[in-house]
């Protein structure tokens, strides 16, 4: 037998209290050396240490030094952060997704307790603070299987809708949750945030965005995680139905009201939605003789069905969605102020797909299956330079644009795998002269490996510079001081760095 150190071996503890100090003590210096980043707090929620690596956030959440942070309660330093939780319950969390200003971070949160088992404080440990790349797999595969479950419930529904009296209204539900709107990106966390919020309580929604962005999606998310959930969700769409009709399809019309009218009488959509949710899409399509009905029906709770004397109540919540600039449209006197103001009370605006570009790997990933249970057949697989090309686009008909750019390669394709040429000449064929490709953050060939390494030391480091300002820029919508932050540069640097980008 080789002979062993005698000074390693009595330099271990044998009574167990000692054993446990020094596990605890290992345990605690792996978490600080392999996290990215890690503090504690103590019983009161005060901010009492933090390691080296999690400085590099502190600019990005608007802190100048560490002197800014210790000493701190933790809810003033961290906007989201879930600590006091933990403190008040004493039950770890092991794993989470928390989103502030400064990202998304995979986190745990773990109670720190006395000799005599109370809680003295608390360990936070960010984990990952790109889960988007680092756990897009994990991230891909929980939507999966949530699209699924939300499937079933949805037939469930339907069969148990069909089994009662008065099918035709049961199956009036949300087809979405949150888990549908696909991505992880700071813009995409920010607006489910928002949408969460508003979704606990009853004031309007009004949801503001581009075409194809999924504000439609967001009002049925919306309905499903509210109190209303149980209730009837109704669609309108103000653009597709002619201005003599949209009366009668809001308000519903009384029996015998005009020549040709149902004998019964007919509900409209407010009636519909009566306990639920009505959802006003194209809201700035709306004509100006119908915005003042629409406002006193907002105002009073209750409807006049056309050819009635009779006033009818509803309780209804109200989610409306434009493409249009509704400001301008209130400042040329196409929308009524006072209707502005009463749906302008939850504003969302929904990102386009340009300002979430992070999103697009998962989003193709979704819609080519999607693609594939449709048709049939196995979801077609993008090389890496398509994917490149995808993220440089600028989407002006944003999610819509993409599955039909997608749909179109899958059904004129060759072979399962797309690659950038193909793409390309859809595009050009549909009018659009493809932009430059965006390098996607994934492995390349060792061949490619190679020659990314071959070239000059000062040019790898600006285009790792450039995509770093880029991407700083998206995340903060353009705005410079707080991407400075966020990279730990000084906005004079920022503005070098953009006028001199090698």
């Amino acid at each position: 037998m080789p002979d062993q150190p005698i000074a390693a071996t009595t330099a271990l503890p044998l009574d167990a209290e000692g054993i446990h100090a020094l596990a605890a003590r290992s345990m605690f210096e792996l978490f600080s050396s392999i996290s990215q980043g890690m503090f504690l707090i103590d019983r009161d929620g005060r901010i009492v240490w933090v390691n080296d690596s999690y400085q590099r956030f502190l600019p990005a959440l608007g802190l100048d030094s560490v002197d800014d942070f210790i000493g701190h309660m933790v809810e003033e330093a961290i906007p989201g952060t879930q600590m006091r939780r933990v403190l008040q319950t004493g039950q770890p969390e092991l794993i989470d997704l928390l989103t502030n200003r400064a990202g998304t971070f995979v986190v745990s949160r773990i109670p720190l307790r006395g000799d005599d088992g109370h809680v003295i404080g608390a360990m936070g440990i960010v984990f990952f603070d790109h889960p988007e790349t680092t756990l897009r797999p994990l991230i891909s595969k929980f939507a999966q299987m949530q699209r699924e479950l939300d499937d079933a419930r949805r037939e469930l529904a339907t069969q148990r809708s069909r089994s009662q009296a008065g099918a035709g209204d049961g199956q009036r539900r949300a087809k979405y949750t949150f888990a549908s709107f696909i991505g992880t990106s700071p813009a995409t966390a920010e607006v489910k945030r928002q949408a969460r919020r508003a979704a606990q309580s009853n004031s309007p929604v009004l949801l503001l965005g581009e075409t194809g962005t999924g504000k439609e999606l967001l009002a049925h998310a919306i309905h499903a995680a509210s109190s209303r959930a149980g209730g009837p969700f109704v669609s309108v769409n103000i653009a597709a139905i002619p201005d003599t009709l949209l009366e009668a399809e809001f308000f519903g019309v009384a029996p015998g009201a005009y020549t040709g009218a149902e004998r019964r009488g007919r509900d409209g959509k407010f009636k519909l939605a009566d306990g639920g949710t009505l959802f006003l899409d194209e809201i700035g399509d709306m004509p100006a003789s119908l915005q003042a009905k629409l406002l006193r029906a907002l105002q009073e709770g209750e409807i006049e069905p056309l050819g009635s004397n009779r006033l009818v109540p509803f309780d209804a919540r109200v989610v409306a969605a434009t493409s249009r600039d509704l400001p301008e449209l209130v400042r040329q006197g196409q929308f009524r102020e006072d209707l502005f103001y009463r749906l302008h009370v939850l504003p969302i605006r929904v990102p386009p797909l340009r300002e979430r570009r992070s999103d697009i790997p998962a989003l193709v990933e979704v819609l080519c299956e999607d693609l594939a249970q449709r048709n049939g057949a196995a979801p077609p697989e993008l090389l890496p330079d398509a994917l490149a090309l995808l993220a440089g686009q600028p989407w002006r008909g944003n999610i819509r644009e993409l599955r039909n750019v997608l749909e179109q390669a899958a059904m004129r394709a060759d072979s399962q795998s797309l690659d950038a040429a193909q793409l390309a000449r859809l595009l050009r064929e549909a009018g659009v002269e493809p932009a430059a490709p965006l390098e996607p953050d994934m492995p390349r060939s060792p061949g490619d490996e190679r020659q990314q390494w071959l070239r000059p030391l000062a040019v790898q480091v600006a285009e790792v510079e450039r995509r770093a300002i880029a991407t700083a820029l998206q995340a903060h919508g353009g705005n410079k001081l707080a991407s400075a932050r966020a990279l730990g540069i000084s906005r004079a640097k920022l503005y070098e760095r953009l006028g001199n980008p090698e």
